[in-house]
């Protein structure tokens, strides 16, 4: 019979001494948001540490890169919670326009799990609050590995795509409105169910859907396009360094393309700040109900690929290196 060892907790404190010289900066460190982000379904991009907010200073500041770059307040406690750090929350949150805010503490109490879950209930549903406990754990001589136990978190992260659905469709809505929101809706639940690597937003009706693809300034689309009877995906560039980054990724076009297994469309955009690159399958109906099964498996097929293939490239871009590389092909174009 194979012996299997045993879990052991581990005191907080004897790995992280003190919360804002150990356990912050450990948590602030790419792979360790990584773990958090996992555990609430939420793509973490540091943003700032001891982040000043009038005359305090919030624990750590990120960006959800799968919700249009908003915000993320993250507040740490190595102890029992308590009213101090909650009204630091509320201060924290106000000051920075936090769209989450994210407890973290070693034990939470009753009352301030109540408290946060109240918050759920009277904000809308552009806000939303998270209470966690960490644990540490090892295996006889093994290190201690942390674990994230979600003890509060708003009621719409289960239910709001139903809610936000029915009130949108409550309003007058067009017939090519109505039936944008439920195609994205039906989409939205497709990528869900099947726990996509691809993390859906919100259904609106209107003819594209946003997708994060782990940068800020950088997002995926998928597209529907009634008019030219066609359906897409495009990475956007939305960074104030669009241009020289655009141009930076068009210099492995080659080597993009060839791991994709299908061209993009460059669109630099000259008179606008963004650029985009951008695949279409033609002739598509995106009104006929009959045709979406087909066009959602291609779309998530298609997403899929490009944040795989993508997400490696646009992690490594560098501004200053698209810079010296624009600077270059305009000085070779003056010497033409």
């Amino acid at each position: 019979m194979t012996e299997l060892g045993r879990l052991e907790k581990v005191n907080l404190r004897d790995v992280w001494e003190k919360e804002d010289q150990h356990f912050t900066p450990w948590l602030a460190r790419e792979e360790n948001l990584a773990i958090l982000g996992e555990t609430l379904n939420l793509a973490l991009e540091l943003e700032a540490v001891e982040k000043p907010v009038g005359e305090f200073r919030a624990d750590i500041l990120c960006r959800n890169t799968d919700d249009n770059d908003t915000r993320v307040l993250i507040e740490n406690q190595l102890e029992n919670t308590d009213h101090k750090h909650l009204g630091q929350l509320m201060t924290y949150a106000a000051g920075l326009d936090a769209a989450t805010i994210i407890w973290i503490a070693a034990k939470f109490t009753d009352d301030h799990r109540a408290a946060m879950d109240w918050l759920n209930e009277i904000t809308s549903d552009n806000f939303r609050f998270f209470g966690l406990e960490v644990e540490l754990w090892k295996i006889g001589n093994s290190q201690a590995a942390p674990k994230f136990n979600i003890i509060a978190k708003p009621n719409d992260w289960t239910r709001s795509v139903a809610r936000a659905t029915k009130q949108i469709s409550e309003s007058d809505l067009t017939p090519t409105k109505t039936s944008q929101l439920k195609y994205w809706t039906i989409f939205r639940e497709k990528l869900l169910s099947e726990n996509s690597p691809v993390r859906p937003q919100k259904a609106y009706p209107q003819h594209w859907m946003n997708f994060g693809i782990g940068r800020s300034g950088f997002h995926m689309s998928a597209l529907l396009n009634s008019t030219e009877h066609q359906i897409g995906v495009e990475l956007n560039i939305t960074s104030d360094d669009a241009k020289p980054l655009f141009w930076l990724l068009h210099e492995d076009k080659e080597e993009i393309e060839s791991k994709l297994g299908f061209e993009l469309d460059w669109k630099e955009l000259l008179n606008r700040k963004q650029s985009k690159l951008l695949f279409v399958k033609p002739n598509c109906n995106p009104m006929n109900e009959s045709h979406w099964a087909d066009y959602q498996n291609w779309m998530q097929s298609h997403l899929e690929k490009l944040k795989e293939v993508m997400g490696p490239y646009i992690k490594a871009l560098d501004a200053e290196q698209g810079e010296a590389l624009m600077t270059k092909q305009l000085l070779g174009d003056g010497n033409a």
